[in-house]
């Protein structure tokens, strides 16, 4: 089954997001720079205004689904290592593709 990877991170984790999406054989993917927005549960909103002046990138992958754990893996270890700078991934089914 091929799955979808959303992940959206602070600027400052994207060498460690590509890294992630390497070593885990997900070569192909679509990075979305300059992403606004606020987290459900913790963390500060990324808004690139004066008052909030971070700000996000995401990137989708799509992928196989054995290689989907062992990037998630990676990921959630670069967010512990960072907790404060924000990352978070969701997944879901690829119905068709072209």
């Amino acid at each position: 089954m091929i799955k979808t990877v959303f992940i959206s991170y602070d600027q400052a984790h994207k060498e460690g997001v590509l890294e992630a999406l390497s070593a885990s054989l997900c070569r192909g993917y679509t990075l979305i720079p300059g992403v606004c927005g606020c987290g459900s549960k913790t963390g500060e909103p990324h808004l690139g205004s004066h008052a909030w002046p971070a700000m996000n990138e995401a990137i989708l992958t799509v992928c196989e689904e054995e290689k989907v754990a062992p990037l998630l893996e990676r990921l959630r270890k670069l967010d512990k290592d960072n907790p404060m700078l924000g990352l978070r991934a969701f997944v879901w089914n690829v119905e068709q593709t072209l």
